[in-house]
């Protein structure tokens, strides 16, 4: 028997269920299968939304319901399209039609009664099982959904593991199990949870009652890593933890593993291991118990919030002389510039505590001291791009400002030849940085080569990271796999720190909306349109054409093709996985004007100036100005819960987007427990991109 749990971004619609249930059927090859699932991605908060609405008295609950619905119905048209379906649809209106009348039960009360709100919680892993179950017995397995309701006491192990068997051995003909993680009953018989991450419990103890060969956590990181790769680029998978050291990491900090998950597999002796199912190929973390180090390993660094500080927890094995360890520790924080306001001693680990907002540094900079290789002095760049970005970069090196942090950064090559990066890839040294400062298509193809062979890259080309998303998903895993980094930052708002707002504030923080203003070509033309004022909209459009501030052919970025990329990495970056099908653009001009030749396109233009002009009055006398937004908004329904859209929107003196000039970019990210963050300067200039790059290189 084996035991597989996948969580919910491994579920999230029915590309990622199919993937998930190639898994399962190549472990069902070998042995009978356990498979436990989460709700499919955005679903659990969706519920907590419904419950608390409706006990607001707020009637948009059942809208939310029916956007619940269609998502898990357009899941369902996909994963079984040619195939019978009546049999899942059945179970899944018996479902919904449970949820409905709870939820309006909680309406009709205006309140959440004792229970009420952890029931509304528990549907999304009945509903997404309910779909994988359906789908493993089309395919002519012998299935068996066991309802995790009657097998989970929260609380009581012991009752739990009894009624697991005894459920296994009324169902022995079954080759398949499948059960909803995180579902529990308490001890008074009302449904509950097992709380965030409960799905990895479930799936242990499910392993510890039917003494499974394994326990495989099937997740979106390739295994435990020595620290949280949105906050250390240069992480590593960790190949092989002891129970111990799991369980710490996971106490203090690593969301991989959810720390009651290692009790009941280290008491049946069962190995855990953590999967990632966008990269099936990789062995990711073995947690088995293993005999305790003769030596000192570190193992890896995590970091919570504690209290008023922030907690860096050092993860060891072996014995370790802590006065010494201590010494490392604060001398590397203090090398950066943080000192530690306490320190502490528990078993397996060294923790120090340091004020809020740091602990993004301290986790670098203790994980650079105990994890990472000596950086080299000479840091060997290869530069594929000989424009504007590429040699401004080249002038800045030579002026001898490509330095920081004891390193030198030297151009080995610079080059716009097709062929460059082929050559970078076959000749250059592990640790080498390549950059792209390309305006390439398919220059991507070469990343995750490189990153095999451990060259890092940095790139200000926004086409490569606006591919679909499992072509950017290979490039970012490849990176974690191999120790290298891939860094972007220039590829929205050139020098500002968009990027790294975005992963290391409001992503962390629940991220609830995204506007932003980042087309420089139309902020440029619309900041300097002014009606019967200025030249016509056709000439400023002609002249930014001309000065190569737009596309060759300029109805790319009318279109809103450049502000789609950059929505894409945005969204992405929030951990959004989007498409650009997922994205509803409402170009500035109509139909007519993208249907013809330019030239005549341009005369069609020159022929709207006075509507146009009309168009300006009006605004003037409404006090309003119109600008080019692309936002990103949580919206439950939506495919991956955030909808998106490009349109022009008309904004008055209180947006921050009325008072943009040129090419200025503007970007407001909304976040669950921060007021909004508002980031505006310069959005385009070579001289601007290439201190970016040069930054990106250095880091």
């Amino acid at each position: 028997m084996k035991v597989l749990k996948f969580g919910g971004s491994s579920v999230a619609n029915a590309t990622r269920m199919s993937a998930a249930l190639d898994i399962v059927e190549a472990a069902g090859a070998e042995d009978c299968v356990v498979l436990v699932s989460s709700a499919v991605s955005g679903c659990t908060d969706a519920l907590i939304g419904i419950g608390n609405r409706a006990a607001a008295g707020d009637e948009s609950y059942r809208e939310a319901i029916r956007g619940l619905r269609e998502r898990h119905a357009r899941i369902v048209d996909r994963l079984f399209s040619g195939t019978p379906r009546g049999r899942v649809q059945a179970t899944l209106d018996a479902a919904f039609l449970e949820l409905e009348t709870l939820s309006d039960g909680i309406f009709r009360s205006r309140a959440l009664a004792p229970g009420q709100a952890e029931a509304i919680q528990t549907f999304g892993e009945i509903f997404s099982t309910r779909i994988l179950s359906a789908k493993l017995s089309c395919e002519g397995n012998r299935v068996c959904w066991l309802d995790a309701r009657e097998l989970f006491v929260r609380g009581d192990e012991a009752q739990t593991l009894r009624r697991i068997r005894a459920e296994m051995r009324r169902h022995r003909s079954a080759h398949y199990f499948v059960v909803p993680g995180f579902i529990a009953r308490d001890a008074q018989g009302r449904v509950c949870t097992l709380g965030r991450g409960g799905s990895d419990y479930s799936a242990a103890l499910l392993a510890a009652a039917t003494g499974a060969s394994e326990c495989q956590i099937w997740t979106d990181v390739p295994g435990v890593m020595t620290s949280n790769p949105k906050v250390v680029s240069a992480a590593v998978t960790i190949p092989q933890l002891s129970y111990e050291s799991a369980f710490c990491m996971a106490e203090h900090g690593a969301k991989v593993l959810y720390a009651p998950t290692v009790a009941p597999a280290q008491a049946a002796g069962i190995p855990i291991i953590i999967r990632n199912t966008f990269d099936p190929a990789h062995p990711g973390t073995r947690i088995e118990r293993i005999a305790p180090r003769q030596v000192t390993e570190w193992v890896g660094v995590s970091n919570m919030r504690c209290g008023e500080n922030e907690r860096i927890t050092l993860t060891v094995e072996g014995p370790v002389d802590v006065e010494a360890a201590f010494r490392r520790a604060e001398a590397a924080l203090r090398d950066a510039g943080i000192a530690a306001v306490a320190s502490a001693q528990e078993p397996g680990c060294i923790t120090l505590d340091v004020r809020p907002g740091v602990s993004r540094e301290a986790c670098c900079a203790i994980h650079r001291e105990f994890f990472e290789v000596a950086r080299l002095n000479v840091v060997e760049t290869y530069v594929a791009g000989r424009g504007a970005v590429g040699t401004e970069l080249q002038k800045l090196v030579r002026k001898g400002l490509a330095t920081g942090n004891g390193r030198e950064v030297q151009i080995r090559g610079i080059s716009s030849s097709h062929d460059f990066a082929a050559r970078v890839l076959k000749t250059a040294p592990r640790h080498a940085v390549f950059v792209d400062c390309t305006d390439s298509e398919d220059i991507y193809r070469y990343f995750v080569p490189m990153l095999e062979k451990g060259i890092n890259i940095v790139s200000s080309n926004r086409r490569s990271f606006a591919v679909p998303y499992v072509e950017y998903a290979a490039i970012r895993q490849a990176a974690l796999r191999n120790g290298c980094f891939v860094r972007y930052n220039t590829t929205v708002g050139t020098a500002l720190p968009v990027l790294e707002s975005i992963v290391g504030g409001a992503n962390c923080d629940g991220l609830v909306s995204i506007e932003a203003v980042v087309s420089c070509t139309l902020n440029h033309i619309i900041t300097g349109y002014d009606g019967a004022n200025t030249e016509s909209f056709a000439t400023l459009l002609r002249k930014a054409q001309q000065v190569g501030l737009t596309e060759q052919d300029p109805r790319l970025d009318l279109g809103g093709k450049d502000a789609l990329r950059k929505l894409l990495i945005l969204a992405r970056e929030a951990g959004v996985p989007l498409e650009e099908e997922d994205v509803q653009i409402t170009p500035m001009l109509p139909p007519e004007f993208f249907d013809c030749p330019l030239d005549e396109f341009y005369a069609r233009l020159e022929a709207s100036e006075p509507d146009f002009i009309r168009r300006e009055a009006e605004l003037d006398a409404m006090g309003r100005r119109q600008r080019f937004v692309a936002s990103l908004r949580r919206d439950p329904a939506a495919r991956h819960g955030y909808r998106a859209e490009i349109r022009m929107q008309l904004v008055g003196i209180e947006s921050p987007f009325y008072w943009i000039s040129g090419t200025e970019n503007v970007m407001i990210i909304r976040s669950e427990a921060q007021t909004p963050l508002v980031i505006k300067g310069a959005g385009e200039g070579a001289r601007q991109a290439a201190a970016g790059v040069l930054n990106d290189i250095l880091k």
